[in-house]
């Protein structure tokens, strides 16, 4: 069998005698470049050590590197900072942009409906006030993620109970809901085309298939 298939290089190999010699001899800006690259994937503080290791570098070498990271955060063209705990190092945001990242983290989140949830919404919308076993009989599948991840959204909301054995909850569309569909009221919605709740069981039973075959 070829181990280099899929670009895996055996340990003690030529060739991986060749690329742990390549990674020695990269540039500073390739290693600064890849120190600041394992910071910002891992978040948290990351030792010396640690990134030594990672880098195939020194630790002398890869506290040079730190160095040379810290004063790329220290220009003003950068929004990083570079911030030392001891024999770890970890990237986080400029303290003076903290305002600018108060406006974005306030701006109201649109959310993202993935076919599962408009396909759920739909036959709320047009069916409410409706069961979940009402929704899942028309799905074919479990609904309960569906629904409430449509509720965490402000699109569903409950509309209390059904008068029958069990008294299941009743749901329907939300303030919000008609809000993001620019609608004035649910009487605003255009006629339901019958042949898409056979589209949407379809749907639903290849949902449910891929998951299995995950």
């Amino acid at each position: 069998m070829d181990h280099t298939e899929n670009g895996i290089i055996p340990s003690g190999s030529p060739g991986a005698a060749a690329q742990e010699g390549s990674l020695q001899e990269a540039s500073d800006d390739t290693l600064v470049a890849a120190m600041e690259a394992i910071l910002f994937a891992m978040g948290d503080a990351v030792s010396i050590d640690m990134l030594a290791r990672a880098l195939q570098i020194s630790t002398e070498r890869a506290e040079s590197v730190a160095g040379l990271l810290a004063e790329k955060c220290a220009k003003p063209s950068s929004g990083l900072a570079l911030n030392r705990y001891e024999d770890a190092v970890q990237l986080s945001t400029r303290p003076d942009l903290l305002d600018y990242l108060i406006r974005i983290a306030s701006e109201p989140k649109k959310p993202r409906l993935t076919p599962t949830l408009m396909e759920t919404l739909s036959i709320i919308a047009f069916k409410q006030p409706v069961t979940r076993m009402e929704v899942e009989n028309i799905r074919g599948v479990n609904s309960d993620f569906a629904i409430n991840r449509l509720i965490s959204f402000d699109l569903v909301c409950e509309m209390g109970r059904k008068e029958v054995p069990g008294r299941p909850l009743l749901f329907g569309t939300t303030e919000q809901f008609l809000r993001s569909f620019g609608l004035s009221s649910v009487n605003d919605l255009p006629e339901p085309d019958t042949s898409r709740m056979e589209e949407f069981r379809e749907e639903a039973e290849e949902e449910v298939n891929t998951g299995l075959n995950v």
